[in-house]
């Protein structure tokens, strides 16, 4: 039942929010924009030691960020009516995309790229916290 004496489904639901959003936008993106991103990372690989893996690494991180999406936006519903299951795989699956996008930006050497992600790590361990 929703908690309406209690503001503590309010910590998920953003964290879930805002993690539904950036990874369906991200994996949305991907799918619609399927050529122009595998052009782009193959450029950014092509000195790396993933340059004949580009096909398969976009498919990989496209379906763990769907899967991130997707959970934590079931995570936000969830979250009204106390059930954190969604919200705690959203998170597992969002740290474990936001890892692989961090390796691959820091092996591809776009060390300004990987730089950028840490302020979605900080949300995302925040989260744990939240969540846990």
């Amino acid at each position: 039942m929703l908690q309406s004496t209690s503001f503590e489904f309010i910590g998920p639901i953003v964290v879930s929010l805002f993690f539904a959003i950036l990874f369906l936008q991200s994996s949305f993106d991907k799918l619609l924009n399927r050529n122009g991103n595998i052009e782009y990372l193959t450029e950014v690989f092509h000195e790396s030691i993933f340059k004949n893996r580009v096909g398969i690494l976009f498919f990989l991180i496209t379906c763990l960020e769907l899967l991130a999406g997707l959970s934590s936006f079931l995570g936000v519903f969830q979250s009204l009516y106390g059930n954190l299951l969604f919200a705690r795989i959203g998170i597992v699956l969002s740290c474990s995309s936001l890892l692989c996008l961090f390796l691959g930006l820091r092996i591809a050497k776009d060390y300004a790229g990987a730089a950028g992600l840490t302020a979605y790590f900080a949300v995302a361990l925040l989260g744990f916290l939240i969540l846990l």
